[in-house]
């Protein structure tokens, strides 16, 4: 069986390089695309020497097994590059190492550094040595003898050390020189340098394998600076780049990425089960910013927040803001039910890809209002507080036969024989909006256009989450603060007293509830200012 190994990258770019455009094609492009792989790559990890050497940056990305670099779907991604990459990569010195993996020895309080969060990740030392094997016959087994019986362990007593594995030269590379190469892991305060770590390099054995069995032939140092996952989010090297050469399409039109007027990254997660979840990254382009992420409605799309969003950029410039595509507005990859439980864990699914530990708000509307509750209860270490808009805690039977009808219109024909959802579309916008809404025939226009335009498929099982739920209990332990918001004329007003009726039993002190005037359903869409005017003060 093909052993795991390491696949990693040195690059020098050349000076006339810009650093912007060399770090954003890779965090938002080159790296993602090789995560979005898990069968192959665990990780994705950048770092920049700080040994003052060139060259300057080491990508390592570890393979759960070598012999996935063979086939096709990781060949491929190197025959097909983008024009981007192939202008881009031809500006930088680059060399690929394959390495399998010997031996591997870790604190007992390792935590893989792709487990960590950002912060916790920047600055850990990586120290690279690499050995030259000598023209003796047993030369690999006394190094690697020498290693596992003496320095892994003497090198374990170095403060600030956290892993080290030992690798040589895969097999993937035939007809030329074997070498052995040792990877360190270091905290960011450590102890090289030390009375601990000159002690490992300064015994007998050691001193024997460097006369007899091995040169080291170089030994460079570098500290991790951005860490990856399989969705791009590098808005800070893209707001760097000149408007007007900073658009990216990739070739399957699914993640594009423009600075003009200012950063903006469209692209996609996918999920456990396979489901495509696009979303869109934008705002403070500071990778340390506060993020406020939002939930749209049933059979609306990311874009139902556009008017919103803008009085939020204008209004809060602090902020990063992420949107998604709800489960249910798209093609599913398995037609079964969908419930509230697993759109939270689409969400954790979308923030665990883009590296994100902990939102700032959470803002969700209809079913989304009631993920955004079911999130704050599912996964409270991770929200500091949220916004939830015109739900209900608990579903009702009567409601659950609504949705059957619906389901019906939509998977109908109409007598000139494009699909139901059309009529569904006018049914659910004049359902949704109040009386004033409706006179305001560009903005009728825009919601019916999203409704019309949800799969159907998608509609019929997204909606299932609405049928059978129930979070009156659990609402009463929520740890995360919450503000309920509903228009005026929701359910004719009849939204309105049933959130009156539930905001008091939110955790320890209950919930405020805002009401939007001249607005029904969706009334972030309906009376945008309105809608800031009822949670400035909470954001």
């Amino acid at each position: 069986m093909s052993p795991p190994g390491m696949l990693c990258v040195t690059m020098q770019p050349k000076p006339e390089l810009p650093a912007a455009q060399f770090h954003e094609w890779y965090n938002n492009e080159h790296g993602p695309t090789r995560l979005r792989l898990p069968q192959i790559f665990t990780n994705g990890l950048r770092y920049r020497a700080n040994d003052g050497k060139e060259p300057t940056y080491l990508a390592a990305y570890d393979v759960t097994a070598m012999s996935h670099l063979e086939t096709e779907t990781y060949t491929t991604l190197r025959a097909n590059r983008s024009p981007r990459e192939a202008e881009t990569i031809g500006q930088v010195q680059v060399t690929r190492y394959f390495w399998d993996l010997v031996a591997a020895k870790q604190s007992p309080l390792f935590l893989p550094i792709e487990k960590l969060t950002n912060d916790e990740a920047e600055g850990t030392v990586l120290v690279v040595v690499q050995l030259e094997l000598k023209e003796e016959a047993d030369a690999e087994a006394e190094v690697v003898k020498w290693y596992k019986e003496e320095h892994l362990d003497m090198l374990s007593k170095v403060p600030g050390w956290l892993r080290s594995r030992l690798f040589k030269t895969s097999s993937l590379e035939t007809g030329g020189p074997t070498y052995i190469w040792g990877l360190h892991d270091y905290a960011k305060e450590n102890g090289l340098g030390g009375e601990e770590h000159k002690a490992s390099m300064a015994t007998p054995w050691r001193v024997r394998v460097t006369d007899k069995y091995a040169n080291i032939k170089d030994r460079r140092s570098f500290s991790l600076f951005y860490a990856f996952g399989p969705a791009p989010r590098d808005l800070s090297s893209l707001s760097q780049l000149p408007a007007a050469t900073s658009s990216f399409k990739a070739a399957d039109a699914k993640t594009t990425t423009t600075n003009d007027p200012k950063p903006v990254i469209d692209s996609y997660v996918t999920t456990a089960d396979g489901l495509s979840i696009p979303y869109r990254l934008e705002g403070n382009p500071d990778p340390k910013a506060p993020v406020i992420a939002f939930c749209n409605s049933l059979l609306t799309s990311l874009h139902m927040w556009d008017k919103f969003v803008e009085i939020l950029k204008a209004k809060r410039p602090q902020y990063q803001i992420l949107r998604y595509d709800t489960r249910g507005r798209h093609a599913i990859p398995s037609p079964v039910p969908v419930t509230l439980d697993a759109v939270s864990d689409d969400l954790k699914s979308i923030l665990d890809a883009l590296r994100i530990p902990k939102l700032d708000t959470l803002i969700g509307v209809s079913m989304g209002g009631a993920t955004t509750l079911k999130y704050a209860l599912k996964y409270p270490e991770t929200l500091s507080k949220f916004i939830a808009c015109d739900f209900n805690v608990a579903s009702s039977p009567a409601n659950t036969n609504a949705w059957k009808e619906r389901i019906a219109v939509a998977e109908s024909k109409l007598e000139d024989g494009s699909p139901g959802i059309k009529k569904l579309a006018g049914q659910t916008v004049e359902r949704w909006f109040h009386p004033d809404s409706m006179k305001k025939d560009e903005v009728v226009q825009w919601m019916t256009t999203q409704v019309a335009t949800n799969d159907i498929e998608g509609f019929r099982y997204g909606c299932q989450a609405l049928w059978d739920y129930d979070m009156k209990a659990e609402m009463k332990n929520c740890q995360v603060p919450g503000l309920f918001v509903v228009g005026e004329g929701d359910g004719k007003g009849a939204l309105v007293k049933a959130m009156e009726g539930f905001k008091a039993n939110l955790g320890q002190s209950g919930a405020e509830l805002a009401i939007v005037p001249a607005a029904g359903h969706l009334p972030m869409c309906e009376n945008p200012d309105g809608f800031w005017t009822a949670v400035e003060k909470f954001i």
